[in-house]
């Protein structure tokens, strides 16, 4: 028992330190670390990564891509087509690629750009912005849930809400400022037309999702995934579905992001130009698990340059927002009856935070 005790402490301690010195895991990088921090190993389950052995297996379970023509379809058939790629993307992966998406190239390079501005530029500048208060407008921090999970990711964060509040651009670091408004404007609308279709797939009206709030708000994460020197111990971010209606993420070229399948890992390989969406839980809770939230991680990265990639969460988290959320009565019937009380956003995110990334599903709490 006491020996249980002083790890205990000696793990507290150590997290402590690290969180102290407010530089992140690109600080350690910085310091030339060859050994990584004992809060960083996982556990051998948890870096486990099981492939399927046939070939032909892993040809077929391919996350799709699919083309968005510009968000200007020319004919219908061009929009059904599309309507339908996501319905058997969302109910079979919960996750897709985007093409002629609407987002120039341009942006989300400057975007990206920023985010590596941002994380390399001096300690000093960084610490400023650096707290576990993620009721400001603008937090950079290294893992929200430091203290609650099992352990540490190595992957630095800075995180926003840009919607429905705003922040102002003084709330903003001048080396992202500018990017991040842009961006956001670029992203809300991509997002209400990604809704329109997926409101479709469901059957309903366009604007039936949009309608349900499900577009007011917006967290943007920007993550910072350094090279890690003993990548086969730790994870860049543990196994974990997203607390959130739609995702919408920005990757780089570097690979690492894995979808869990039938019990199988599966590469998602990055698309030049190409923006990756994923169902979030509550979208899988308003449609009575007609769409799919898949755990998703991202492995250590092994190579010499830092990883980057800005996720955006359709969601108000912890906002207020007294909008009851539970499964769709379009979607339901006798035969298929609700799975899921009816929960506010705020309690499931309440929920998320607490328990912090540990491998289990956040909608288990809440199923009937």
């Amino acid at each position: 028992m006491e020996t249980t005790k002083i790890a205990s402490f000696d793990r507290v301690s150590e997290l402590k330190a690290f969180d102290e010195t407010k530089t992140g895991v690109k600080g350690l990088v910085d310091s030339g670390v060859s050994q990584i921090p004992r809060i960083f190993h996982h556990s051998s389950d948890k870096l486990a990564n099981h492939k399927p052995l046939s070939s032909d297996l892993l040809h077929l379970n391919t996350i799709p891509t699919i083309d968005l023509g510009g968000r200007i379809f020319k004919d219908k058939n061009r929009r059904t087509n599309a309507v339908q790629g996501i319905k058997d993307a969302s109910e079979k992966w919960g996750f897709f690629q985007v093409i002629n998406h609407g987002v120039s190239l341009d942006l989300l390079e400057k975007m990206k750009d920023g985010v590596r501005s941002f994380h390399e530029q001096s300690p000093e500048v960084r610490k400023q912005y650096y707290g576990r208060d993620f009721a400001r407008k603008f937090t950079y921090s290294s893992n929200f849930d430091l203290y609650s999970s099992p352990a540490a990711n190595w992957r630095d964060t800075f995180s926003c809400y840009m919607a429905p509040d705003p922040p102002k651009p003084q709330d903003l670091p001048p080396i992202v400022r500018d990017v991040m408004i842009e961006y956001t404007k670029e992203v809300m609308s991509l997002g209400e037309f990604l809704l329109e279709l997926l409101s479709e797939a469901l059957g309903l009206n366009p604007n039936h999702l949009k309608d349900m709030d499900c577009l007011k708000g917006l967290l943007m994460l920007s993550h910072y995934y350094p090279p890690c020197p003993e990548p086969d111990l730790t994870l860049g971010t543990s196994q974990h579905s997203d607390n959130s209606f739609l995702t919408v993420l920005l990757p780089d070229l570097i690979e690492g992001l894995q979808v869990l399948r039938d019990g199988y890992w599966f590469d998602v390989p990055p698309v030049p130009g190409a923006l990756i969406i994923n169902i979030g839980d509550l979208l899988q809770l308003i449609t009575n698990d007609k769409f799919i939230s898949l755990e998703h991680r991202v492995l250590a990265n092994r190579t010499t340059r830092a990883r980057v990639s800005v996720a955006c969460f359709f969601t108000t988290g912890l906002r207020h927002n007294p909008r009851m959320y539970g499964p769709m009565r379009e979607l339901v019937s006798e035969e298929n009856p609700p799975k899921y009380r009816e929960i506010t956003l705020k309690e499931y995110a309440a929920y998320i935070y607490a328990k912090g990334i540990d491998g289990t599903s956040a909608l288990l709490p809440f199923r009937i």
